[in-house]
């Protein structure tokens, strides 16, 4: 890795502040799902192991500058005592007195999280006066906040410029090496998986990937509809993007010269209305795409689409996956993309190597109790998505070069 890593640095009694995603869901006081917490787990333990002064800072939800309550990540320190085996200190802020006197009375292999950084709208600013007072905690900085580093915030970029050493966390560095093999020597053949509810979010990936040479990007999810009514397809009330029409097209046309695979859903689970789904009894059926009439709206793959795209997974050598196939929150509509959970699963345990991102995709390989078989599980979604379409991270580029 071309960036300063954490086993660079002597960390023996020094304060080191670490950057990492606890952007958790959190039920009340319980923290619904751990992944992300978990997924930093190396780096904190490491930093333990070394004797270093462990404080951790991230950001909850969007409070928007406020102090919010329910955004607290006060039930994230509990959770991550837990996990740890000892005893997480808690910061009621992140930056003036009382964070200042807790840091002064640490101990060597302590760990203490500040309060969510977004409670200051000076964070996502990253106004200079809140980076300096963040890097007065600390004697060097840790960046091990991969979902974060696409965003240039005083805790991503601007407190790197008052530290001594800015380098990669163990998390961070293993996302870099892995998603940089992706695009710089992916193995063949190479498969790119896409769902979710748009098609502008994922144009730049789809252009970056025909770029270099992926073999099929098989499509799936609310983004299908785009690509579908582009090829003259009837898919009622499905969600479409009509002002991305011609993009799509366009898209489905440079694969096409280029002899890469560009599949879309050949069935899928319809209702005669989005409205109401949540509490109501769901009448759905599969259909094929060409059966659909103006009064349907589409919500999942079908089985026929996910044996179609398993096929296509069986020779994969690479597989990315990024977004739902359906309207995963809503079962029977979690079908689709939890078949292509087992299927990247069953890639992986022939030899592929399997990254998954993206929320939901997440989530369905863990409801799917397939987690474990996946070689890399990505915790950036935005970053994920940017570092694919080829594009420069600012929480990545302000670490120090080794």
């Amino acid at each position: 890795m071309a960036k300063l890593s954490i086993k660079d640095l002597d960390l023996r009694g020094i304060r080191v502040f670490i950057r990492v995603e606890f952007n958790v869901p959190l039920k009340g006081e319980t923290v619904e799902d751990d992944t992300r917490i978990r997924a930093t787990l190396p780096t904190i333990e490491y930093a333990i192991a070394q004797s270093a002064r462990v404080i951790l800072a991230s950001h909850l939800g969007r409070p928007k500058g406020e102090r919010v309550a329910k955004y607290s990540l006060r039930p994230v320190a509990e959770h991550l005592s837990s996990l740890l085996g000892k005893s997480v200190a808690f910061a009621n802020d992140c930056v003036g007195e009382e964070p200042r006197a807790k840091v002064t009375a640490m101990q060597d292999g302590d760990v203490l999280l500040l309060e969510n950084l977004r409670f200051h709208k000076e964070e996502e600013q990253n106004e200079d006066g809140f980076a300096q007072q963040l890097a007065s905690l600390c004697d060097i900085y840790v960046n091990d906040a991969f979902g974060a580093a696409h965003r240039a915030h005083a805790s991503t970029v601007g407190i790197t410029k008052h530290v001594a050493k800015a380098a990669a966390g163990l998390l961070m560095q293993k996302e870099l090496e892995y998603l940089g093999r992706v695009l710089d020597s992916p193995e063949h053949p190479f498969v790119a998986i896409l769902g979710g509810a748009k098609v502008s979010d994922k144009i730049p990936v789809i252009n970056a990937l025909i770029d270099r040479q992926v073999d099929k990007i098989l499509i799936g999810g609310a983004m299908a509809y785009t690509f579908l009514k582009a090829e003259g397809f009837t898919v009622g009330k499905s969600l479409v993007e009509d002002d991305m029409l011609q993009t799509a097209f366009e898209v489905k046309r440079r694969a096409e010269e280029k002899r890469i695979d560009l599949l879309l859903p050949t069935d899928h689970q319809v209702v005669d209305s989005y409205e109401p789904v949540k509490g109501q009894r769901i009448i759905a059926k599969t259909i094929p795409i060409e059966f659909t009439n103006a009064g349907l709206a589409g919500m999942d793959i079908g089985v026929e689409t996910v044996a179609h795209f398993t096929s296509a997974l069986r020779d994969a050598r690479t597989i990315v996956w990024n977004g739902p196939m359906g309207v995963f929150e809503e079962p029977p509509f979690n079908e689709g993309t939890i078949g292509i959970a087992r299927a990247v699963a069953e890639a992986a345990d022939r030899g592929a190597t399997v990254i998954v991102g993206g929320g939901d995709s997440v989530s369905a390989i863990t409801q799917a109790g397939v987690a474990d078989r996946i070689t890399h599980i990505s915790t950036g979604g935005g970053a994920t998505l940017e570092f694919l379409a080829g594009k420069e991270l600012p929480g990545v580029t302000a670490l120090n070069d080794k």
